[in-house]
């Protein structure tokens, strides 16, 4: 439901180092959250912003057509804790 209209092809940035950082394996420092994974990026290390820290991505072939915001969560995990009075 919903996205992008199929005509435009897919959202991605342009990233102008991404041959040399998957030779030297260097991490591509990104806020470009809503770029679709495209098979080239297959093998790269990017550090996607979450709104607070930028956290590391590996991409995998399993994630080739979804976007790089989808594997850097922006909500902790929550969990209630046990009390020390009970």
């Amino acid at each position: 439901m919903g996205g992008r209209a199929a005509w435009k092809g897919p959202f991605f940035v342009n990233f102008p180092n991404l041959r040399e950082a998957l030779s030297t394996n260097v991490p591509i420092k990104t806020h470009a959250r809503a770029c679709t994974i495209l098979p080239s990026f297959v093998g790269v290390k990017f550090l996607v912003h979450n709104g607070k820290d930028f956290l590391p991505v590996k991409v995998t072939e399993e994630m080739v057509g979804h976007k790089l915001g989808e594997f850097s969560h922006t909500r902790k995990r929550f969990s209630y804790r046990q009390t020390k009075n009970k």
